[in-house]
């Protein structure tokens, strides 16, 4: 295959914008949740200190949440534009969903997001929380829809074909609810929650190492590192349920992940290797006996299908995915061994002190987008080279465009994305780099808000009285 034909600049294409796209909502999501938590807890306690972390956040959530809607919409158009036989061919099911994304997700999200970001003095505290709770729901409604889309085309249920060669809808549920949509829902999720955990730790941990004593910053540190020792060990059960799930469904894909091109009784884990497709091997290869078999079957003579049972054009690429694969479980471990460490760190009383962790801490900011973008590769890499799984290639699903044409906006894209997006990931690491402070975003400093209002503090014994504060420059 040439290198520069359409196909594989619309793919490209495509995988350029979906990366873009998947780093907002995998932070959105989790961040949507954390500001409902905030705003509840400030409720419950009547503590200022979490409503300026409320306040120090949404100005953050505001910018990611920008940015993926306009991501996304960006690739919407192109199943118009380089997948067009692909729309044709899935619409009448996909683009129900997608429909359903919109209407039920993004308006509940966008209907509620003024509220949240400016409407706490207007509408009132409680109010208030209820919009915020309604946008961390319409988060998770929006990556229920999308991953039913996802799911579908990666173990297509309950539908049927027409006259036309279009895929028709036979039962709604089945089309939702389809074999692989709950594991991918929960494994989405619960990385979204990890991506947020940890961008919050680095954001606590850069401040921890300038001032110790700023409570705020404390108390988030304290609640990133909680939701990494509880939601890591979590999602490394979620992901072993995917992965059962996908053996049976995708048993390829699981092939080309594991390195097997051979059909194997009692097969080792390979941790690491060179996979050259070409020869079916993997050179190099360092690998636990029986390990493999343990973890798919079960069982230490498990039988794990090899590659090589496939005929070559239905094989996955190897290379791409036996790397995305380990480096999203390498972080994953990581993630949870700082997790654990932030525990001991705890029970010892030194969570705020250690400088170790904190750098460690901070190294690992980025850690969670790295681990959805190596997710999706082994994913979408590994459904190929098939759209609907089985059913419809993606060389039969591309629109018939010249090279030059996809090629050209591929580098707009590119020059438009990196300018754009660039710009706004500074701006949010400029606000990440200013620590929360009392009275964030000009709430009064000295005044706790209560659930039934504002409550005035008592007055403080030696405050200025109103004429000395009057005749202060």
């Amino acid at each position: 295959m040439d290198a520069f034909d359409a196909l594989t600049l619309a793919r490209l294409q495509f995988a350029f914008t979906v990366s873009a796209h998947i780093i907002f909502p995998s932070f959105s999501i989790g961040l949507a949740s954390y500001l409902a938590v905030l705003n509840g807890l400030g409720l419950w306690t009547g503590r200022q200190v979490f409503f300026d972390l409320f306040n120090y956040w949404k100005k953050i959530f505001a910018v990611t949440f920008g940015m993926g809607v306009v991501s996304g919409i960006v690739m919407s158009y192109q199943f118009g534009t380089n997948w067009s036989v692909f729309s044709d061919k899935a619409g009448p099911v996909i683009g129900p969903l997608m429909g359903y994304e919109v209407l039920s997700a993004f308006f509940l999200e966008a209907g509620f997001l003024g509220v949240m970001l400016f409407g706490r003095e207007r509408v009132g505290p409680k109010l208030h929380f209820v919009a915020t709770l309604m946008v961390a729901l319409g988060t998770f409604m929006s990556a229920f829809w999308i991953l039913s889309v996802n799911s579908w085309m990666q173990t297509p249920a309950g539908h049927g074909m027409n006259e036309a060669g279009q895929f028709i809808v036979l039962d709604w549920w089945a089309v939702i609810f389809n074999p692989s949509f709950p594991y991918r829902l929960v494994h989405m999720v619960l990385a979204a929650y990890l991506t947020t955990a940890f961008v919050v730790g680095a954001v606590g941990a850069l401040h921890l190492l300038r001032d110790r004593r700023n409570e705020a910053t404390r108390i988030m540190f304290s609640m990133a590192m909680w939701m990494a020792a509880i939601v890591a060990p979590i999602q490394m059960f979620a992901g072993d349920q995917h992965g059962l799930n996908t053996l049976e469904h995708q048993p390829a894909k699981i092939a080309a992940i594991e390195g097997h091109f051979e059909t194997v009784s009692g097969a080792g884990l390979i941790l690491f290797g060179i996979p050259d497709a070409a020869n079916s091997r993997i050179d190099y290869r360092v690998e636990i006996p029986y390990l493999g078999s343990l973890i798919l079957t079960h069982s230490l003579d498990g039988t794990i299908r090899g590659l090589n049972t496939w005929p070559p054009e239905d094989r996955p690429p190897v290379g791409i995915i036996f790397w995305s694969f380990r480096i999203m479980v390498g972080i994953g471990i990581l993630m949870f061994l700082l997790g654990m460490w932030s525990l001991w760190l705890r029970w010892r009383g030194r969570l705020y002190d250690s400088t170790l962790q904190h750098k460690a801490a901070l190294l690992m900011g980025p850690s969670g987008f790295a681990a959805v973008l190596a997710g999706w590769v082994t994913t979408e890499v590994g459904r190929q080279p098939w759209t609907v799984y089985g059913l419809l290639r993606t060389a039969d699903s591309v629109s018939p465009l010249d090279a030059a044409a996809v090629g050209t906006s591929l580098i707009a894209f590119i020059v438009v994305y990196f300018a754009m997006f660039g710009s706004g990931t500074f701006y949010i690491l400029r606000l990440m780099n200013k620590a929360p402070e009392r009275g964030e975003h000009g709430l009064p400093p000295d005044e706790p808000i209560r659930a039934g209002g504002i409550v005035p503090a008592p007055v403080m014994e030696n405050a200025p009285s109103a004429s000395e504060q009057g005749s202060k420059p």
